[in-house]
């Protein structure tokens, strides 16, 4: 006997209040930083670095969105968290340039993320894959998407004629020292 078998992603999706003047703010400063000597670079694959880390201190135009990212992590995890963690990356793509499948619950994440700068068209979807379920979404300038860690994602190839700028995140619970 063969069963009806439904498969989902728990993921959520939410837009940034006032994303354009934040965006064209981080963008500023994430340019004048990324080949900075304060740029930590990770995950070379397909012939470019997946993961540029900038400090956050260097970075004022983030606050907003880190603040409203926690909050949505919050909601996304049901649960109260004011002390919710967030670590970040920036992940730039070029023409040509895709984000291979991985996935990030290799520590204490509670939740991963990522949050969209600059969105030409045609520049790549976000796949979010765990068993037989796969959710494809196409990404827009002011998106934030929450899903598990443990949930495979990539991006599909950068097909525009222009750089996207994503910034990843992971959310925890962090010991304060």
């Amino acid at each position: 006997m063969t069963g009806l078998h439904e498969y989902r992603i728990d993921y959520y999706v939410t837009e940034l209040p006032g994303g354009d003047a934040v965006n064209a703010a981080i963008l500023k400063q994430y340019r004048a930083l990324a080949d900075s000597a304060e740029t930590k670079r990770s995950h070379y694959f397909a012939g470019r670095y997946e993961n540029i880390y900038l400090p956050e201190r260097s970075l004022p135009a983030l606050q907003p969105l880190l603040a409203a990212a926690r909050q949505a992590a919050c909601r996304f995890l049901r649960h109260e968290q004011p002390a919710l963690a967030v670590g970040f990356w920036f992940n730039e793509m070029l023409p040509g340039h895709r984000t291979l499948p991985h996935s990030h619950d290799e520590d204490d994440e509670l939740a991963s993320g990522v949050y969209y700068v600059s969105v030409p068209g045609n520049s790549g979807d976000l796949i979010l894959s765990q068993g037989a379920a796969v959710t494809r979404i196409t990404p827009r300038e002011g998106m934030l998407v929450l899903f598990a860690p443990q949930v495979v994602h990539e991006v599909s190839t950068n097909l525009s004629g222009a750089t996207r700028l994503s910034i990843g995140m992971n959310f925890g619970v962090r010991d304060v020292v």
